[in-house]
């Protein structure tokens, strides 16, 4: 889906799976050198809790006491959280360049993503990918999530913009699907896509 003549509206860029890259194995297993467990098969804990997590319905003891099936202390869960946060920091080069191409352009940048608070914390403090964009929002300190209609339209208020000049990239069905019934254009991120081709720098 190509998209033209936006230099007025905004592009709004998912993080996990679209601008980081899929988590590398060895950091799955210093998570797992840290918790005892395996983390990354699809059915774990890890994922069962996530979206209350990302949601900012569980704190970070909340979510790593569920996870971990015992209680865990504020020092156990920041080194977890630190650990959770490194899966995450592998930058995907190609939507990197992208975007990177878009701000040289002078495009306006925004990221919407579902993350849990102390990761938005410690990527807004420590992370510089976070620079590329000109509004950030997490649902973890928003408290509310995709694809909840709600966080769409947040965002679209805070940005000041009808939902047709923005462009949403994201890598989930269900958040494209949300945001296009709210009148968002979207782009799909499929493995293998040239984001370049579908948004034009």
């Amino acid at each position: 889906m190509a998209t033209t003549g936006h230099d007025d509206g905004w592009y709004l860029f998912d993080y996990g799976m679209v601008i980081s890259a899929a988590p590398a194995a060895g950091d799955w297993d210093r998570l797992h050198a840290a918790s005892g467990l395996r983390l990354d098969a699809p059915g774990s804990t890890y994922w069962a809790h996530r979206h209350a997590f990302d949601a900012g319905e569980l704190d970070s003891r909340g979510y790593w006491s569920a996870v971990l099936d015992r209680g865990v202390d504020a020092d156990e869960a920041e080194r977890l959280d630190r650990l959770d946060a490194r899966l995450w920091s592998t930058i995907n080069p190609d939507s990197a360049a992208v975007v990177q191409a878009l701000r040289a352009r002078g495009a306006q940048l925004a990221l919407l993503s579902n993350m849990p608070v102390r990761m938005s914390e410690l990527f807004t403090a420590e992370a510089g990918w976070t620079a590329w964009f000109d509004r950030l929002f997490f649902s973890g300190p928003l408290g509310m999530g995709k694809p909840e209609p709600r966080v769409y339209e947040h965002v679209l208020a805070e940005l000041g913009v009808p939902a047709t000049a923005v462009v949403f990239v994201d890598d989930k069905d269900e958040n494209i699907a949300a945001a296009r019934g709210l009148g968002l254009r979207t782009v799909h991120h499929v493995p293998g896509i040239d984001l370049a081709a579908e948004l034009p720098v």
